[in-house]
């Protein structure tokens, strides 16, 4: 399993692709994809069936998924770089911006 400098909830801006500068939070990551859901990132349409929850059907916008290479975290609204350190016998996110533990 491959080890991402970003988790579900953090804040995150685009930093390459067509949704350059947009930010967003988070939702889920997935990890064989290599790949990130951000809340009102990528939205896609989404042609629905009629069902017993959504007899109308239709065209609903969901997120898709962006790939974690083009995020980046988001501290005080300024990106930056993710560092490990250890600290008390902890292994912690620290921002190499600030030095400060995330």
């Amino acid at each position: 399993m491959t080890k991402y400098k970003i988790k579900s909830g953090d804040s995150v801006r685009v930093i390459a692709g067509d949704h350059k500068g947009e930010e967003g939070k988070v939702l889920e990551i997935l990890t064989k994809k290599n790949r990130a859901l951000v809340e009102g990132v990528n939205m896609v349409s989404k042609h629905k069936k009629p069902s017993a929850t959504n007899p109308q059907g239709g065209i609903e916008k969901i997120e898709a998924p962006i790939h974690i290479s083009n995020l980046m975290l988001l501290e005080k609204d300024q990106p930056v770089r993710v560092g490990y350190r250890l600290e008390g016998g902890k292994k912690i996110r620290f921002s190499k911006k600030s030095d400060k533990a995330i």
